[in-house]
């Protein structure tokens, strides 16, 4: 049976009726999501598409035919086009970063400096011009301070405990009392009274703790590495990945806590990194407490997860550091990106392939013989932010920049952040702020939706500017903030009431 010019409205039509079902697909997906302005507005795509798709049927036999052919070809060529493999020329590669980063110079750092100290007069007569700049954040409320302007007395609390928390990690990131340390043929302290632990697991028929005490237990690097890869994911990590432990990663000097102004002494040959993922309802209603609170609950996620895994390490024989939130000797982002677990983007974030820049870092360094990844670069990230500049148009301190990539000092090809301004903000709100990660594209839930556009976009570059636009259309250029969740809310009177009592 032939297929001719007379079909082509019902061909049309079947056509509108898929195209139809798909966008009320994603209608549905959208108001899940919580996100009643993009459902509606993809609601009403779907039912124009339907009726223009079926329109060809009701109208003369010649016009019918003529339209019918014209959308049937405009969905060929339009899935040709987007579909079709398509990177664009001319993409754009940041720079490897230099050592050389002392840690005293970050904004943590120099926040933690406290004027009228032998400690704050040295630094500042060693950089003068930070001086001007780091005075207009203190005099800020400050994070989490009950005069901030977003401050919120349980929300705060609950930040606040989690980072105490992730404090009392600091003595067990390179191995407490509870850990093996590198050839130690001392008793474990699950052991009571000479008594082996019975807990003690074998692994390729040998115990644990035997190869522990004997020193170290030899593994094949890539044997290892899926071990430790599988056991952080199932700790709740939302990728991880290795890297050889390379120059740029360290820190010169340490810059907080009591080894302030020590430099930085790590014999490790590898790093594993892994992500946690920020919750995307939190983020949502940023810049206020929730934010804050999400932000602190994830560094305590990955930053239990890298002392497990550091001291797991510890146990087989060999020396493993953590590095978590206040206690690095590492620029975590870096050795995420040489884990090949994301690329750097407009805001200076790590852009992770499923979930954008939603997410928080831990590092473990070690001794132990792993198998690193080898990571396959992602310029379409630098091509999709350079189009895109949503981070900086809704960046509510101007921190992040419109310009394309800028050569930094050393000769570096990379987006500047004014880091000063982003935390003077930080202190007049009394949160992280993280209003560019709660508008990136990138930053949408991680389901089929998303991924099949995250899919699309790195092969092609006219579906990068295609759902950029569509972005705009569904979620507006610049989306405000969401409520606030409603076991939060407070109502104005009561935020304020709150707010003289904690200053009471």
């Amino acid at each position: 049976m032939g297929f001719g010019m007379s079909d082509m409205p019902l061909l049309s039509a079947i056509l509108g009726e898929l195209i139809f079902l798909v966008l009320l697909w994603t209608a549905w997906v959208s108001r899940r999501e919580g996100e009643p302005q993009a459902s509606v507005r993809l609601g009403l795509i779907s039912i124009t598409v339907l009726v223009v798709f079926l329109l060809p049927i009701f109208l003369p036999m010649g016009v019918g035919r003529w339209l019918a052919t014209l959308l049937v070809l405009a969905v060929i060529v339009g899935a040709l086009v987007f579909l079709f493999p398509f990177p664009g020329g001319g993409l754009i590669r940041l720079g490897e970063p230099v050592p050389g980063v002392d840690e005293r110079d970050v904004m943590f750092s120099r926040a933690t400096l406290v004027p009228g100290t032998e400690r704050f007069d040295e630094y500042y007569r060693s950089h003068p011009h930070l001086r001007g700049p780091d005075d207009g954040f203190r005099a800020e409320p400050g994070l989490l301070s009950p005069d901030s302007a977003h401050f919120h007395r349980e929300g705060f609390a609950a930040a606040d405990a989690a980072f105490w928390t992730i404090e009392l990690l600091r003595p067990f990131v390179e191995g407490g009392e509870s850990g093996w340390e590198e050839g130690d043929p001392s008793e474990s302290p699950t052991e009571k009274d000479g008594t082996p632990d019975q807990t003690a697991t074998k692994l390729g028929g040998e115990v644990v703790r035997e190869g522990a005490e004997k020193g170290r237990v030899s593994r094949d690097p890539a044997e290892m590495s899926r071990f430790l890869k599988e056991w952080t994911l199932k700790m709740g990590a939302h990728s991880v990945g290795i890297t050889a432990l390379r120059a740029h990663h360290l820190y010169t000097t340490v810059g907080r806590g009591p080894e302030y102004g020590s430099p930085v002494e790590l014999d490790h040959t590898f790093a594993m990194a892994l992500t946690v993922e920020m919750d995307k309802e939190m983020v949502d209603r940023a810049p206020k407490s929730p934010t804050a609170m999400e932000s602190a609950l994830q560094y305590l996620r990955g930053g239990v997860m890298a002392v497990q895994v550091a001291d797991l390490i510890r146990r087989l024989g060999y020396s493993a550091r953590a590095h978590v939130d206040g206690h690095y000797r590492v620029i975590c982002p870096l050795v995420a990106k040489d884990a090949g677990l994301g690329e750097f983007g407009r805001m200076g974030l790590l852009m992770t392939p499923r979930l954008g820049p939603r997410v928080r870092i831990a590092v473990v360094t070690t001794n132990l013989p792993l198998s690193v990844d080898e990571p396959a670069p992602d310029p379409t990230v630098v091509d999709f932010c350079s189009r895109c500049k949503k981070c900086a148009e809704c960046c509510p301190s101007r921190a992040i920049s419109f310009e394309e990539p800028q050569e930094d000092g050393n000769g570096v090809l990379r987006w500047r952040i004014d880091h000063e301004a982003c935390f003077t903000l930080w202190g007049r709100l009394g949160t992280d702020c993280a209003r560019c990660m709660a508008v990136c594209p990138y930053s949408h839930p991680d389901n089929a939706m998303h991924s099949l556009v995250r899919w699309g976009i790195r092969r092609n570059a006219l579906l990068r500017s295609a759902a950029l636009a569509m972005d705009d259309a569904l979620y507006g250029r610049r989306p405000q903030p969401r409520e606030e969740l409603e076991w939060m809310r407070f109502t104005e009177s009561e935020a304020k009431l709150e707010r003289k009592n904690t200053r009471e």
